[in-house]
């Protein structure tokens, strides 16, 4: 049976990309080691490297004077060295989820947070406007897809201040305006690659602007001085993270899985809109295009466990929503092909005409 794998992270990635990541771990290039055993320092790595960055500006078209970097840790470990570096004063924060107050919650260590706007008050379920950014911080922070509850900031924003976005679950699915951000970063799986890596883009302009001493692991001068080679790096992470981005390319970019995206999202929020059973979590104006949560309206939900066993007869993988919102939720990620939206929207459709 075809799986159809919509599992919010670790998440599906282009099969091409998992086909010739499995043949580098056996030989990489035809050098006669896997990818494995050869040295990070050697000049087969460093070309994996070198290709990985250059591909990530180009698809990006990131201008002068921004570095990409990979860095262990995770998302999570960013939301302790971005204010560690860049946090003197005050910092700004944008509360939209559980990932967002995570990032708060590291910042408050190191200095004072203004959630300048939080949609708190209705479970995360919109993306806040019209707030103010002060123009005294030393930053501002964004979470511009959040995955658990199913919105995204589908705009690059025009910040006075430095503005910095965790990017985790929306990198590379539509074009973005690097130049308005100081700083975009995210764990890698989701759309780029498996666990285990983190892209950091960073503005040079931002280093040395620290006024406390910073440990050399988490301080971001350390690793573009040297960039990404400080300590071993995550070698088969970025292997993979380099062919899923030779995969956009070779689609046509950027453009192209935004596209894509776009018609999977319209397939399923139709299918959703247009249901007697179920119905969005998210204010439309709001709705993610990578992590599409709904659930069943009052009358039927406790109808949900029977769909999630007639979607799991039909090679389902990762609907379920999370504990924190319940219902449903479909992860329509890059490399996530059409058909499976389809196959999703008529499992539904087939459940309504029964069961309604």
């Amino acid at each position: 049976m075809k799986k159809h794998n919509f599992s919010a992270g670790p998440s599906i990635l282009p099969r091409i990309a998992l086909e010739n990541s499995a043949k580098a771990i056996l030989d990489l290039n035809g050098i006669g080691l896997s990818l494995l055993e050869i040295s990070h320092r050697s000049k087969d790595f460093q070309a994996v490297l070198d290709e990985t960055v250059a591909l990530f500006h180009e698809l990006l078209n990131i201008p002068a004077g921004y570095q990409v970097i990979f860095l262990g840790g995770g998302a999570s470990l960013q939301f302790c060295m971005i204010p560690y570096n860049f946090l003197n004063r005050k910092a700004a924060y944008l509360e939209t989820g559980v990932w967002a107050q995570k990032a708060i919650k590291e910042a408050k260590f190191f200095g004072e947070v203004d959630v300048v706007a939080s949609s708190g008050d209705r479970n995360f379920c919109y993306i806040p406007k019209g707030y103010s950014i002060p123009a005294d911080a030393d930053y501002f922070h964004i979470t511009t897809n959040n995955t658990i509850y199913g919105s995204e900031i589908r705009y690059d924003i025009d910040s006075p201040v430095p503005l910095i976005a965790d990017m985790s679950s929306d990198i590379l699915s539509r074009p973005i305006d690097v130049s308005k951000y100081s700083m975009i970063y995210g764990g890698a799986q989701k759309n780029l690659g498996p666990a285990g890596v983190t892209f950091v883009i960073l503005k040079e302009d931002m280093l040395g602007k620290a006024e406390r001493k910073i440990p050399t692991m988490l301080n971001y001068a350390t690793h573009t001085k040297e960039p990404s080679l400080y300590n071993t790096p995550p070698v088969f992470a970025i292997y993979t993270c380099l062919e899923t981005l030779r995969w956009i390319k070779g689609l046509g970019g950027v453009k192209v899985i935004e596209a894509m995206n776009n018609a999977k999202a319209k397939l399923l929020y139709d299918a959703i809109d247009n249901s007697r059973m179920f119905v969005g979590t998210v204010d439309k104006d709001s709705r993610s295009i990578m992590n599409i949560c709904f659930v069943m309206k009052e009358q039927y939900q406790d109808k949900e466990d029977a769909f999630m066993e007639l979607a799991k007869t039909k090679g389902m993988i990762g609907i379920k929503g999370h504990r924190s919102v319940g219902g449903f939720r479909a992860s329509t990620y890059n490399a996530l092909p059409i058909e499976s939206v389809q196959a999703l929207v008529d499992a539904m459709q087939e459940f309504e005409k029964t069961n309604a």
